[in-house]
């Protein structure tokens, strides 16, 4: 009996059950915001967000399934809308998973998201060519663990995981109506500027202005400064929407985390809004051209005061 079709043990309904023919999909994308050992899931019938905060200065949030983030759920933890559409859209969790069903209008938990990795790729993390692990995940509520079942080369493996109680999520309310400055950038010329500025800067500086130099990222390392400009009709610029010049620095050590989701990326969408909040939204496309979202919110660095910029 294929994974997707195996019953509850003891026919009390899940209320969340998911199916997916490769877990690998799930794990490459949950690797991208593991820089904390804990996340909260949050499911609703539009698709699934799983989400990572630090010191509530920074916010990652992987959305494993196809199309745009799903909805903002209920206060106190809304979610972003799409900055690729311009405005929030249903997700079709379909797109990603072969079965996706949530029972209640949304479902939350709290989970080790190391654990979670390493029953995930209980098999192994690459698979022999032409074999793939399925998983099977499914939650009957709160109190009770998320039950993985993966299934590789005929052998079923089980794994039970405590769930705990949510934590409030820090609320950036990072929606599209308060955007100041965006673009959209290709992440080859992403990854080419972290390879070249010096990493050795505490702070990331990032102008975004209607004028030159339009897009600037600036370190202040061991070396002296060092800027990178992107002009506005750039190859590797997609979309430029700047209204108003803003230069706002960000702590390296805060988005280096994020660099593991510019790895598998193909675009990032760069955002800011008028406090200089930071969103960071990585476009990935895994082995089957099916696209996923990882989002990284960051806090501007509070210590760098106007006269310093």
């Amino acid at each position: 009996m294929p994974l997707s079709a195996r019953p509850p043990a003891n026919g009390e309904p899940y209320v969340l059950a998911a199916s997916l023919d490769n877990a690998r999909h799930l794990s490459s994308l949950l690797r991208a915001v593991h820089f904390q050992d804990h996340a909260t899931c949050f499911a609703t019938a539009n698709g699934l967000r799983v989400t990572v905060e630090d010191a509530k200065c920074i916010q990652a949030n992987a959305f494993p399934q196809g199309g745009a983030p799903p909805p903002p759920p209920p206060p106190p933890s809304p979610g972003p809308g799409c900055c690729w559409r311009g405005s929030p859209s249903p997700a079709l969790a379909a797109e990603i998973f072969q079965e996706f069903a949530v029972q209640e209008e949304s479902v939350t938990f709290r989970i080790n998201l190391s654990v979670l990795l390493d029953c995930l790729t209980i098999f192994g993390t690459s698979s022999l060519p032409g074999t793939s692990t399925a998983l099977r995940m499914c939650y009957r509520g709160y109190g009770y663990p998320l039950m993985l079942f993966l299934e590789e080369g005929g052998v079923v493996t089980v794994c039970k995981i405590n769930t705990q109680e949510p934590d409030e999520l820090l609320d950036f309310d990072f929606c599209s109506t308060k955007v100041v400055n965006k673009i959209i950038l290709q992440s080859e010329g992403l990854r080419e500027a972290f390879a070249e500025l010096d990493m050795t800067s505490e702070v990331l500086q990032i102008t975004m202005s209607p004028d030159k130099p339009y897009f600037r990222l600036s370190t202040f390392g061991n070396a002296g400064s060092a800027h990178l400009d992107y002009p506005k009709d750039s190859d590797l610029m997609e979309a430029f929407h700047c209204n108003q010049t803003q230069t706002n620095r960000y702590k390296i050590s805060l988005l280096k985390p994020s660099t593991k989701a510019l790895a598998l990326s193909c675009k990032v969408s760069i955002r800011t809004d008028a406090q200089g909040f930071l969103s960071l939204q990585y476009m990935i496309r895994n082995e089957d051209g099916q696209i996923c979202f990882v989002e990284y919110y960051c806090c501007p660095d509070e210590d760098i005061t106007e006269a310093e910029l």
